[in-house]
């Protein structure tokens, strides 16, 4: 039998390396992380830049940690079934989210009542960028620019794709309506592959969404007129931003993201581990080919800086949210 010295310097040796593979200070009793598989919850459809970095991710966890991750994608909703299943979900970390930055930020204002508290239910592990977005016509809409549409959208009434209520384009939409005196209305559809293929056909005058959804069409008379964000996209160079054509609304200056998020109450270490893999993941020749083909020139950050960031950027979307007036119920 051995003796209570060599059990306790057991118990210890163990609890050392089980630290040692979180990469964190000890904690006494730290659970086993991963003990079961990983879920990320997509509350979109697949297919889209939300989805890429969904499933690079869960192979990316289950690379670092030894163990299972998948991807289930619930859209519906405006994603509100998706958040929803999460934000009811253990926290312990086994259960992810990824979404948009739309429906975590400004949501909070754009519905009178939500089934959960997006401050107090789910917490941020990273945002991944989603580069600038592209806004693009179908060729027989007379606009070769962003203010050329916009003048001609003064006196015709059209439609703008959008990949979910309460998403950027959506308020793209508004906002061009209220201070450029357009007759836009948006049109919402599940993801942005099907809102793309309208734009081609012609059913839809405009849209707005990621490098890599608007190429898909761009061979099939989609023209881009303008990106927003403060930089042009790497893909299209010749493509002069929003900002750039003298469309200076708030909005056009500003850059959302796919967070990558986990119930509140997520264990800190836990957190911690699951942003060490999305930071270490985002050197790798696989996340560098995803970044490239979205156009995406920067990359996901740490904890501290991703919720400096959350801290800094959430009020600024709430507020432009709050003074744009939309409800969405």
């Amino acid at each position: 039998m051995s003796s209570p010295l060599h059990r306790r310097r057991f118990v210890t040796t163990t609890a050392g390396l089980a630290a040692g593979l979180l990469g964190l200070p000890l904690r006494a009793q730290t659970p086993k992380f991963p003990s079961r598989p990983i879920k990320i919850i997509v509350a979109f459809p697949p297919g889209g830049l939300t989805d890429a970095y969904a499933r690079m991710y869960a192979d990316q966890l289950t690379t670092a940690l030894g163990g299972t991750a998948i991807v289930e994608n619930k859209p519906g909703a405006g994603a509100i079934l998706g958040i929803d299943a999460v934000a009811k979900s253990p926290a312990d970390g086994h259960t992810l989210l990824m979404t948009t930055s739309g429906t975590v930020w400004q949501n909070r204002v754009l519905y009178s009542k939500l089934p959960y508290n997006l401050d107090k239910d789910v917490t941020p592990i990273a945002v991944f960028p989603s580069g600038p977005l592209v806004i693009g016509v179908p060729e027989k809409v007379p606009a070769r620019t962003l203010q050329e549409f916009i003048a001609w959208a003064r006196q015709n009434p059209c439609s703008m794709g959008t990949y979910a209520p309460g998403s950027v384009p959506h308020m793209v939409a508004d906002q061009l309506n209220r201070s450029e005196g357009t007759k836009i209305q948006a049109v919402h559809y599940r993801g942005e592959s099907p809102m793309w293929v309208d734009v081609a056909s012609g059913n839809l005058q405009v849209a707005v969404g990621s490098f890599q959804a608007f190429n898909t069409v761009s061979t099939r008379g989609v023209k881009a007129i303008a990106v927003t964000g403060n930089y042009r996209s790497p893909r299209l160079p010749d493509v002069p931003t929003a900002l750039e054509q003298g469309v200076t609304g708030r909005l056009f200056g500003l850059e959302g993201g796919l967070p990558l998020m986990a119930p509140a109450g997520t264990p800190e270490a836990v957190l911690q581990l699951l942003s060490k893999v999305v930071v270490d993941g985002a050197n790798s020749e696989r996340a560098a080919r995803l970044r490239e083909s979205f156009a995406i020139p920067n990359k996901p950050k740490n904890l501290k800086d991703t919720r400096a960031d959350w801290d800094r950027d959430v009020p600024v979307w709430v507020k432009l949210a709050v003074d744009l007036g939309i409800k969405l119920d």
